[in-house]
Parts: structure tokens; C-alpha cells; sequence
């Protein structure tokens, strides 16, 4: 045999044809490896011989495995020969991916394990944020349209929608709806009672995961992607309440229907926001201000700056005080979604612990405005105060005694509207209202820029603070730029720099841009 010859491709192996390839891409706490465990009890029950592994890796959200699975044939006893399996997925040799989480899909068709010649692709729709994206200051969330143009374009078949929401809709976790998903999708040479066998042999939590996975293959079977009701933010829930109280909402109700089309579902869901947050009254006064803005507005622009001012107006007066934090963590809904996410019940029980750093000035917020102002003002006060309370604190409020105190403080709203923080909040709101009507006259564009400027401010604490300090920074290279042509685009480029970084550094450069021009 010659050199040549030796090197030349050897024809493939016809018993590689009979190998499946299947990927599992999860991450932590959603069950990937029961789900790989269901795959390898199909295929051993289906008279295949199985292989599955595991590879270990990191996704920024939690450990991230791959379940690796070949599966083929058993040979006849006979033959005296036994398939050898690779221990882990190769770009461009995966018949089936599945993934349990729309970027995992994404990460999938980068290391090229999706392929259009062969690759099946089954993945959930939802996401499981990683760090990078949660402590981006503006919207870090990557895009999930971009993974679906290039699922489009990589898979030779797609399987998509929400399996997350399917499973958690009928008591189980995603593991159950993904292997009924790939049940339905006929992927596997494997009917689809042996994949039910697989689950139902689960004992404990059987019927539940036995629900989701029906309930997904049929979907599976339908192709995926099952179109969702539109549902609307500002009607979706019935209001209940003493009829004095109904009265006073069904009065803020019609002075929303009073507003133009383009403004009414915004402004319906700022006014249930600040109506939560505080009281009716409250709503009256949010709408009082929303009111001034639609005055000074351009029914030409679709009325865009009152569309903006009614989101940031009801995100400005429902801040995020010691009062509200207090209230939203004692809440009936939010215990029952934290048992139901935690499995607690038949035996479990919930230990919940919630963690607290207030400031200084959190405290002194809380006091009437004068006297608040008066200890905010003395450095003595102040630094005693923070000896006090500056340390973190953790409260376990699955217990009588300090579920009581957070609930407590959450009932004091009464109070909140003679607290110092309130008047602060309040000057600031109106102060920023004000500049804001002053300019629309003039440009409307650069209005609309500074009325969405007040996203820039968000949560509490020391959150809140820094973001009080780029939303004034924005505001004076806002103020520097009026009466340019240019203004409204630069100050949108000012708003997205002080969203870019924490620290505000890409701020810091555009604002040099903004002097030297200037």
C-alpha cells in the first residue's frame, strides 16, 4: 500500500449510520440531568444501547452541563460486537439539540452542534438571565430574535415555545416539558407511551411532570410557537374593594378614558401603579400632572411626550422607600410564589430570609420632613444613625415576630406623604416637570429625551443614589445643549453613555464631547 493510498478518506462505516446523537444544554436547578436520565431509560427500553455523559461548564447564571447521549441498535448477541460511543458532542455530528433555555440555544449553533443538514432543535423560549445581563444599569437583556433568525437559519428543524411557563403552569419543572417536547417532535424512533413510562417511573412528583409532559408533546406535535392572547395590562385584573373606594377609581377611570387612544393604556397602567403604591388620591395627583404635560403636547407626534410622561411620572411617584420594600415583602401573592417556586408544603418547610442594608438617610427619611431635614443637616446625628443601622441586616420573615415588624412598617403609607424622603421625591418630580414643560414649546424632541432621562434613576439605597447623580448629570449637558439643532440626540446619547457602566465613566466622556463642542 503506498503513502497516498494510506491517507486517502476510507469509506464511512454503514453501522455509523445507526447512531443517534443527542445534546442536552441546561442549566443549574433545571433538571438536565433527570431529563437525560429519562432519555437513556427510553432508548435501553426501546432495545438500544445507550451512552450518556455529562460535561461540567459555567454560563454566568449558574453551572451549565452538557448531557451528552449516543444510543444505536443493540447488536445481536451473536456478532460478538459492541458500539463505541464518543464521550462528547463534535461541531456538525448532533442529530437532536436540546436546549433548556432560549441563549443556550444560541450557545449551541455558535460551537456548531446545530447543523441545517440534520440537526433537530428543540428549545424553550424563555430566559434565564446571566449576571452580565442583570447588572447592566440600562437593559442589558441580550436578544432572543436574534437566536431565532439564527435558528432559522442553522436547524434543519426548529421545536420552540415557552416550556418554562408549561411546566410551572401544571406544577413541574422544565425538564418534563422538554422530554415532552421531544417526544412530540418525533425525533427519536421511539413511541410516545415508552417516553410516558420513562416519567411515570419517577415515583414521587410523576403526575405532575406526567402533566407537562402531555401537555408539551401535544404542543410539540403542533409544531411549537402556539400563538399567545394578547392580554390587557390595564383591564387583565378585577378591582375589588369598599364601594367608597370603587367610586374614587371609577372617577380616575374616567378621566383616563377621557385621554387621547395613544396615551390610555399607558397611563391606565401608571395610574394602577401609584394607585398600589399609595391611594386613590394619589391618582388623582398623578393624573393632575399628566394632565399638564398632555397640555403642552403636539397631537401631530402621536402625543409622545405624553405617552412618556405617563410611564416616568408613575415610576417617579411610586419610589422605592423603606415603607414600600417593607409592604411588597410581606405580601400574600409574593409568599405563595416563593412556596410554589420552592416546592414547599407536603412536608417541606419554607425558611425565608430577607436581607436589609439601610442608610443613613433611608432612616432619616422616614422622619417628618422638617425634623428629617433638620438631623439630615447635622453630621453628629447622622454618623450616630449610620453606627445603628449601616450594618446589613437579615430578617427572617418566615417567623411571627419579624414578619410582623416588616408588616407593620409596610402599613404605615398613612404616614408616608408627611415623611422627609416624600418631600424630597416630590420637590425633585416637580422640579424635573417643570424644566421639562419649559422646553416642550420650543422642542418637543428634547422634552420627550429629558421626560425618559428619569429612567435613569431606580431602586433604593445606595442603588438610588447613584443613579440620582447620572440623572443629574444627564439633566445639565441637557440644559447645556438647548437651542441646538442637535440637542434631543445628543441628550439621548448622554442617557444611554450613563447607562453603559456603574461607575459612570462613559458619561463622564461624553459629557467632555458635549463641553468641547460647546
Amino acid at each position: 500500500m503506498t503513502l497516498h493510498e494510506d491517507l486517502a478518506p476510507r469509506a464511512p462505516d454503514p453501522a455509523l449510520g445507526g447512531i443517534i446523537k443527542l445534546a442536552v444544554m441546561a442549566v443549574g436547578g433545571q433538571g438536565g440531568g433527570v431529563l437525560a436520565g429519562w432519555i437513556e431509560s427510553v432508548g435501553r427500553a426501546g432495545g438500544y444501547a445507550v451512552q450518556a455523559t455529562s460535561v461540567a461548564g459555567v454560563a454566568q447564571r449558574t453551572g451549565a452541563t452538557i448531557y451528552y447521549i449516543e444510543m444505536a441498535p443493540r447488536p445481536a448477541p451473536t456478532t460478538g460486537r459492541q458500539p463505541v460511543f464518543s464521550l462528547m458532542p463534535s461541531a456538525g455530528d448532533v442529530d437532536i439539540l436540546v436546549a433548556a433555555e432560549m441563549m443556550e440555544a444560541g450557545r449551541a449553533i455558535l460551537r456548531g452542534f446545530v447543523t441545517p443538514d440534520r440537526t433537530t432543535l428543540i428549545a424553550s423560549t424563555h430566559r434565564a438571565l446571566a449576571v452580565s445581563e442583570k447588572t447592566v444599569p440600562g437593559d442589558g437583556i441580550a436578544s432572543s430574535e436574534e437566536v431565532r433568525a439564527a435558528i432559522g437559519v442553522a436547524a434543519r428543524r426548529a421545536i420552540l415555545f415557552d416550556m418554562d411557563r408549561l411546566a410551572i403552569d401544571h406544577g413541574s419543572v422544565i425538564s418534563a416539558s422538554l422530554f415532552g417536547a421531544l417526544a412530540g417532535s418525533g425525533a427519536l424512533p421511539f413511541a410516545r407511551p415508552a417516553f410516558r413510562a420513562a416519567v411515570a417511573a419517577g415515583g414521587k412528583g410523576a403526575e405532575a411532570s406526567l402533566a407537562a409532559f402531555e401537555a408539551a408533546a401535544d404542543m410539540a406535535e403542533g409544531g411549537g410557537d402556539a400563538p399567545q392572547a394578547a392580554s390587557d395590562p390595564v383591564s387583565s385584573a378585577a378591582i375589588t374593594g369598599p364601594a367608597r373606594l370603587l367610586r374614587d377609581w371609577l372617577r380616575l377611570s374616567d378621566r383616563i378614558a377621557a385621554l387621547p387612544e395613544p396615551v390610555r393604556a399607558m397611563a391606565g397602567a401608571g395610574l394602577r401603579k401609584v394607585v398600589d403604591f399609595q391611594d386613590c388620591a394619589y391618582g388623582g395627583l398623578y393624573l393632575d400632572r399628566l394632565e399638564r404635560v398632555l397640555a403642552a403636547d403636539r397631537p401631530g407626534a402621536e402625543w409622545e411626550l405624553t405617552r412618556e410622561a405617563a410611564k416616568h411620572i408613575a415610576n417617579a411617584m411610586a419610589y422605592d422607600d423603606v415603607i414600600r420594600v417593607a409592604d411588597l415583602k410581606t405580601r400574600a401573592a409574593r409568599m405563595v410564589r416563593i412556596g410554589g417556586e420552592m416546592g414547599a408544603g407536603e412536608g417541606r418547610i419554607l425558611a425565608l430570609t430577607e436581607f436589609f442594608h439601610p442608610r443613613a438617610d433611608e432612616i432619616v427619611g422616614m422622619l417628618p420632613a422638617r425634623m428629617g431635614a433638620r438631623w439630615r443637616a447635622d453630621p453628629a446625628r447622622m454618623a450616630w444613625l449610620d453606627r445603628w443601622f449601616g450594618k446589613g441586616r437579615r430578617i427572617r420573615s418566615d417567623r411571627v415576630l419579624p414578619f410582623l415588624i416588616l408588616w407593620l412598617a409596610g402599613g404605615l403609607r398613612g404616614w408616608r406623604v408627611h415623611t422627609l424622603r416624600h418631600a424630597d421625591e416630590t420637590a425633585h418630580l416637580e422640579g424635573w416637570l417643570s424644566e421639562v414643560l419649559a422646553v416642550a414649546g420650543d422642542d418637543p424632541a428634547l422634552a420627550a429625551e429629558m421626560i425618559r432621562c428619569r429612567r435613569l434613576i431606580k431602586g433604593y439605597s445606595d442603588t438610588h443614589a447613584r443613579g440620582l447623580s447620572k440623572f443629574d448629570r444627564v439633566m445639565e449637558g441637557a440644559r447645556l445643549l438647548r437651542g441646538r439643532a442637535d440637542a434631543a440626540d445628543w441628550t439621548r446619547r448622554l442617557r444611554e453613555a450613563a447607562l453603559m457602566d456603574e461607575e459612570g465613566k462613559a458619561l463622564e466622556g461624553a459629557l467632555a464631547t458635549v463641553r468641547s463642542f460647546l
